[in-house]
């Protein structure tokens, strides 16, 4: 097959910078070149693939608008568009580069001491060092204000004990960030790998984000200095704070995922023949088609005004949970009907639409549901809270 050339049948391109339309192509040929080769012998695995980390890095993909030391500082329309190549190739890629970002260097770059700044985001961006991100609970998911997990002081230090679930990069992370209960509220906290007591344990058996590491955090007795307490995130509209951010990539990555899955059924059904023509002569073929072609752009405007208003400094929580919900349904419908364009090669690893919807399965639900997200902006436009 020939090289991706991309969908944008609107053009939405004409509106980006140059420098926008340089970093956009820099990572469809890094994914292309470097991270297609692997995925489907990763999935299989169920690994990911650690040896592009360095590569992330070295083309400033890793946190890219921060602003901080070492940090490519770039605006908030290119972290889309790289979020939006990388989950063309897989999910699980962008969910790497998203959690060192959004979840982790945003939250040091933000709340964290120059000293703090100093040490790890440099090493962050870089890829020398890998961060995870711990909020989600066994038992508190879409409810967070009820985390388990306690930091207590003891003297100058803080004691920490509790666990987090389902946490990319948790095995892989050399620091994570870690929401704990204290006395006066939650605060964050940055916990190094090797710290007595704070041990990580894989998650297996997964059908879903299988190119991805995830896993458990385990906090037993872990003393913690208070110079690794992040001094400015302060209750649980920190933690939360960083969650936007994160969703903001994931509403751009979903549209990644459903043009890949667009473009494969598209020239699978200009290559498959029944009846003595091609299956993209159809009627039906055609009509699911344009819709999954409509729906992609009807994403693909979404995300670019919600990346000018972020550029702009607007980013309320309620334009991105629109987007998020908005943008991953339309994914995972578009995931589904490739699938059901390409038959029955559409559920073997020769295809990437099997794969788009297994994982889009867990980015329907992770970082805020699809429902909590439709509650979220239901109490935006009625000013009431419907969450209890």
């Amino acid at each position: 097959m020939a090289d991706y050339q991309g969908v944008d049948f609107y053009q939405f391109s004409r509106n980006f910078s140059d420098e926008e339309r340089g970093v956009r192509d820099t990572v469809r040929q890094f994914v292309d070149r470097s991270f297609m080769p692997l995925v489907r012998e990763h999935f299989k695995a169920g690994i990911f693939p650690t040896e592009l980390i360095p590569e992330l890095g070295s083309l400033g993909l890793l946190g890219s608008s921060i602003k901080g030391p070492g940090c490519p500082g770039l605006n908030g329309t290119i972290y889309g568009i790289i979020c939006e190549e990388l989950e063309r190739g897989d999910s699980g890629l962008r969910s790497f580069a998203s959690v060192q970002g959004s979840l982790v260097m945003w939250p040091i770059a933000n709340f964290g001491t120059e000293e703090q700044k100093d040490r790890w985001l440099p090493e962050l961006a870089a890829g020398r060092k890998v961060g995870c991100f711990g909020l989600t609970e066994a038992n508190h998911g879409s409810d967070p204000g009820g985390m388990e997990t306690r930091a207590v002081k003891d003297g100058d230090d803080w004691i920490l004990n509790g666990s987090k679930m389902w946490i990319t990069n948790a095995n892989l992370a050399d620091v994570a960030v870690v929401w704990a209960r204290t006395d006066k509220g939650v605060a964050g906290f940055l916990v190094e790998r090797g710290t007595e007591g704070f041990s990580t344990n894989p998650i297996h058996g997964k059908y879903s984000l299988r190119a991805s590491d995830t896993g458990e955090l385990v906090f037993d007795d872990v003393r913690i200095a208070d110079s690794n307490r992040l001094p400015d995130a302060i209750g649980l509209k920190a933690p939360l704070n960083c969650l936007n951010q994160a969703r903001y990539g994931i509403a751009w990555g979903a549209v990644g995922a459903a043009a890949d899955c667009y473009d494969t059924a598209l020239r699978y059904a200009g290559e498959r023949e029944q009846f003595g023509k091609p299956i993209a002569s159809f009627q039906l073929v055609q009509q699911k088609l344009v819709h999954m072609l409509t729906e992609i752009t009807k994403a693909q405007g979404l995300s670019l005004q919600m990346g000018r208003l972020k550029d702009d400094g607007i980013n309320p929580v309620p334009i991105v949970s629109l987007a998020k919900r908005n943008n991953v349904a339309m994914a995972l419908d578009c995931a589904r009907t490739a699938r059901d364009i390409l038959g029955a090669a559409g559920i073997t690893d020769e295809f990437s639409p099997g794969r788009h919807m297994a994982n889009l399965e867990s980015v329907i639900t992770y970082e805020g549901t699809h429902d909590i997200h439709t509650l979220i902006v239901g109490a935006e436009i009625t000013g009431i809270p419907a969450f209890r």
